[in-house]
């Protein structure tokens, strides 16, 4: 009950404070929404709705499908496909009218919809979109013409085409600058949310490290030995208190990015796995800090510059993935990296708790070592 008792005033004395609030809770959730609509993923991956089960309309998405470094993906409504597109989850959508397959067999003029998202890669899937559609035009037009000299079907005739059709002249080939095809998109706030969520649990457990000094400073702590209270329970409130601070601001960066930008968090196993252990780390280095200097003064810009160092080179303000291969490495001293890592495989491979177990593990590692050197620095502070 004690240690209960130190837990709740450590959140009374946080929350209290209508500033916290806000760099908590508001802040992440605004640049969440600034650097997605910024910088949001790029995929080059078209959303098709098929309005239109016939043989011509599946070729024409087959045909898109087959060029090197374009992707399709199937959905069932295209308010669905426009909500994929607004989202980022695809970079363009093409909507096939229900009688495309009856009006191209009789001769007349199909209609096809597309719309993009407006970042750099729309221009070059609306070249492979028309691309697919003029060689099935260029196919529908020689069929007509074998079938007016031989007098048989159109089946028959775009079967004859086909066997008989070359290579096109024009190889549009849709690849990343580096020659690969682009990744798969995580949506236009994935990324960003995914980030923004180690970088403030981080950065607001270091400066938090300010109410432990300014409980030591007010004489709190000491008042509290005075008591029954032993210093182990004194300790375990103090982490404890501020660990569920930490989760707290985790939940709810997680929620609301869920529901007002539809974030995909993944395996919910592998993700809680990753933010508890990550969370223990924050707490860790902050309670250390805190244990470390005798004046809010001295705390709060220090847990400000490493916060931000941390992130910054583990990968929480620009991806790893634009990092050079040794700048990649030396990434990786930071838990930061190994966060990003873990949700990478999560958000990015569809991936499970088995595929994040070694950087979970790291992070424990990590956590058990800044913990073991916070609560013994804690110790000797409040008993010396």
């Amino acid at each position: 009950m004690k240690v209960l008792a130190i837990v709740r005033t450590e959140l009374t004395r946080t929350f209290r404070w209508r500033a916290n609030i806000f760099f908590l809770l508001i802040m992440p959730m605004g640049l969440i929404l600034l650097l997605g609509a910024a910088f949001g993923n790029s995929s080059a991956l078209v959303g098709v709705v098929k309005q239109e089960n016939g043989p011509l309309a599946a070729q024409l998405v087959k045909t898109l499908g087959a060029q090197p470094g374009l992707d399709t993906r199937s959905y069932g409504s295209e308010g669905a496909l426009a909500k994929a597109v607004e989202r980022g989850y695809v970079s363009g959508g093409l909507v096939i009218a229900p009688n495309y397959d009856q009006r191209l067999r009789g001769g007349k003029t199909a209609g096809l919809r597309y719309f993009a998202r407006p970042d750099s890669l729309a221009p070059q899937i609306r070249v492979a979109v028309e691309s697919a559609v003029s060689a099935q035009g260029s196919m529908l037009l020689a069929a007509r013409i074998v079938r007016a000299d031989s007098r048989t079907t159109l089946e028959s005739a775009l079967g004859r085409v086909s066997a008989v059709k070359g290579a096109s002249p024009v190889d549009v080939r849709l690849l990343a600058a580096g020659g690969g095809k682009y990744p798969q998109s995580r949506g236009q706030f994935q990324q960003s949310a995914s980030t923004q969520l180690l970088l403030f649990v981080f950065l607001s457990a270091l400066t938090g490290s300010v109410w432990l000094i300014e409980t030591r400073r007010l004489g709190v702590a000491r008042r509290m030995l005075s008591t029954p209270s032993s210093a182990r329970e004194i300790l375990l409130g103090i982490v404890l208190g501020r660990w569920i601070i930490t989760l707290l601001q985790s939940l709810v960066i997680v929620l609301f990015s869920w529901l007002i930008f539809s974030v995909n968090w993944g395996n919910p196993l592998g993700t809680s796995a990753v933010i508890l252990a990550f969370s223990l780390v924050a707490v860790g280095a902050g309670v250390l800090i805190g244990t470390l200097f005798g004046s809010e003064q001295q705390a709060a810009p220090l847990g400000m510059i490493v916060g931000l160092v941390f992130a910054a080179i583990g990968g929480s303000m620009a991806p790893l993935e634009t990092f050079p291969a040794t700048m990649r490495k030396i990434a990786h001293i930071t838990p930061h990296a190994w966060a990003n890592d873990a949700f990478n495989h999560l958000l990015v491979g569809g991936g499970g708790l088995s595929n994040v177990w070694l950087d979970v593990g790291v992070l424990c590692a990590y956590a058990a070592v800044l913990l073991t050197l916070a609560t013994w620095r804690l110790r000797r502070v409040l008993t010396t």
